[in-house]
């Protein structure tokens, strides 16, 4: 299947992010891709680590989601896009940070919700966003199994492989990763190291600057990278083969060979 990562920098203003989610997902499908991956909090992104974004969150039914749906039934495309989830209970807690993801038609593949909070180079997203257990969110096209985390997930080995032992033989990583010094070389490093140790795809798509560094890229199983959309925003495809994958794990059986399991509790 042809597989797109479409980035761009949100801001706080829904109605602009809907439409630049909408653009890129047209200009993908005009491509002929069957899947595309829109960054981490496309629904809507403050750069300002302070602000609170809780009175901004919608349900997983609610106006963006529903546009995401119906963005994916106009075009005949899958979408994986993030967003900001308001509590379930009423007044109860704080948002999720949540990706959703839909099928060709617009139905829900499902929901992931975010486990590792970016509590990290100075920022603590734990301040406004709830973590939530670990729950794999995985769904299968186009021969492949797609494979679900977010952003700051990236730097834990553990939720890869935690997703790859669910059946996963590619992952998406919708990420608004904080530009800085030498940030993008750990995001692209870690794209890679993902790939190369669970023997998939990696598919990751950012938020583009000044404050988040894009580089969006689509990761092949041995570690190469199939395509990148540097740091505009934009897209970048590559097709994502599922006999690749077995010839790589054929080569390479380092998950036969492991002699460890991960186990969340």
């Amino acid at each position: 299947m042809l597989a797109t990562v479409a980035q761009f920098a949100a801001t706080t203003d829904k109605a602009a992010n809907l439409q630049a989610a909408a653009d890129l997902v047209a200009t993908a499908a005009a491509r002929g891709s069957d899947l595309v991956v829109l960054p981490e909090n496309a629904m809507y992104a403050d750069p300002d680590p302070r602000a609170e974004t809780a009175v901004h969150a919608e349900a997983v039914d609610g106006p963006f989601a529903t546009a995401v749906a119906a963005m994916a039934k106009a075009h005949g495309v899958a979408i994986v896009a993030g967003m900001t989830e308001a509590p379930a209970a009423a007044g109860g807690g704080k948002p999720s940070n949540t990706v959703l993801a839909v099928d060709r038609g617009g139905e829900p593949f499902g929901v992931y919700r975010k486990v590792h909070l970016y509590d990290a180079f100075g920022y603590r997203e734990s301040d406004r966003i709830q973590p939530q257990p670990a729950e794999a969110l995985t769904f299968a096209l186009g021969g492949l199994t797609v494979g679900v985390m977010t952003c700051y997930d990236l730097r834990f080995p553990e939720m890869a492989r935690f997703l790859v032992d669910a059946g996963a033989d590619a992952l998406v990583v919708p990420a608004a990763w904080v530009a800085g010094p030498v940030k993008e070389d750990h995001w692209t490093t870690l794209l890679r190291a993902r790939a190369i140790e669970n023997t998939a795809y990696v598919l990751g798509c950012g938020q583009t600057g000044p404050t988040w560094c894009g580089q969006s890229a689509v990761v092949d199983p041995m570690g190469q990278i199939a395509a990148s959309a540097g740091e505009t925003p934009g897209t970048a495809s590559a097709v994502l083969d599922a006999a690749r994958v077995a010839e790589v794990r054929a080569k390479n059986p380092s998950l036969a060979n492991r002699r460890f399991s991960v186990a969340f509790g």
